[in-house]
């Protein structure tokens, strides 16, 4: 059995001490060491029994660990990524890959000419139910897709917003939320060709959206839409409806539909709707229900990075995958500002 690699992690909030538990539970990692320059996450590096830096140049000075993932502020995502490109160290950047399209496509070039690892924490990918729904729609059960819809509706308490930058420009539910639910429609049904979308914020009238309405096209024609919402009280989300983080109560909903011209799919419970013979809406229905075993994604996702870092396997989501689903994002932005239909460069 290969030697466990050493990972390191920068940043010790919500996310970062979600992935050490993972790497300290995992046997084929070990924790190398946090960086942050809070005094809560000495402590938390004390606890662990790992080396504390307050910034990447303290720990580089002392060392390079085998691969580092970065879960800090988006704003210092391309600082830090470029940091361990030049250092030849394995990253992966929690998403948004960059909260700047410009700046997010230097790293990958970066990171590209390098031939550094670069990982995007799109980690939904890794979720078993999507991969049986990847398998389920490249069999061709669904026929041709036709159209998809998304709902990520719920309610976001005050005390959420209590956090300055939560209220800021860029931290609305596009960048923050929408953007993994973008991701995962990207490798379900294809490249998205162009955007339109509209925004608005009627309740807490910050400077942020908090509803939106998306139209997506796909490059192979189908056509989506997403409904977007954290003012709403509603169990149809991706947070509500797949049990993923326990932290949030399970509903027994659907947060994605997918359809073709043989079958539509639902997103969590992978129900394969259909007609039992001829297809027509004078026909009763067929429902067929698929299961995947539960696992924790984000644990799937460190497995996956130890294996990326020995150079077993290729990452799964890319730097540049991650680029392209922030061009979906940004796009998005634009057709909201503008009101106009945007192509996804």
């Amino acid at each position: 059995m290969a030697a466990p690699v050493r990972i390191a992690v920068a940043g010790a909030g919500l996310i970062g001490k979600r992935h050490i538990q993972h790497i300290l539970a995992e046997p084929a990692a070990i924790l190398a060491a946090v960086v942050d320059p809070l005094p809560v996450a000495c402590d938390l590096a004390r606890a662990c029994g790992v080396g504390w830096f307050p910034d990447l140049a303290a720990l580089l000075a002392a060392g390079k660990p085998d691969g580092i993932i970065f879960a800090t502020p988006n704003m210092l995502h391309v600082e830090n990524g470029l940091a361990a490109v030049a250092a030849g160290i394995p990253a992966l950047i929690e998403k948004p890959l960059s909260d700047d399209l410009d700046e997010g496509a230097r790293l990958v070039a970066a990171a590209e000419v390098a031939g550094v690892s670069l990982l995007v924490g799109h980690h939904r990918r890794h979720n078993p139910m999507i991969q049986r729904a990847k398998e389920i729609i490249t069999s061709g059960r669904l026929g041709r897709l036709v159209s998809a819809h998304g709902f990520f509706w719920l309610m976001k308490p005050d005390d959420y917003f209590d956090v300055e930058w939560r209220r800021q420009s860029g931290a609305g539910p596009i960048l923050t939320n929408l953007i993994h639910d973008v991701d995962l429609l990207r490798y379900l049904i294809g490249e998205i060709a162009s955007v339109q979308a509209l925004t608005a914020n009627i309740v807490r009238n910050f400077p942020i959206e908090e509803t939106a309405a998306v139209l997506l096209a796909f490059e192979n024609g189908a056509i989506g839409t997403f409904s977007v919402s954290d003012t709403i009280v509603a169990p149809w989300s991706w947070e509500h409806t797949t049990g993923e983080n326990p932290v949030y109560p399970q509903s027994d909903q659907c947060c994605y539909t997918i359809g073709g011209t043989h079958g539509s799919l639902t997103i969590p419970k992978l129900e394969i709707w259909g007609n039992k013979d001829t297809r027509s809406w004078l026909q009763p229905f067929s429902v067929e229900r698929t299961y995947a075993v539960h696992q924790d994604p984000l644990r799937l996702q460190i497995q996956h990075f130890c294996r990326v870092i020995r150079g077993a396997e290729k990452p799964l989501v890319s730097g540049r995958e991650g680029l392209r689903t922030l061009q979906v994002i940004d796009a998005i932005k634009k057709a909201a500002r503008d009101g106009s239909r945007v192509s996804v460069a």
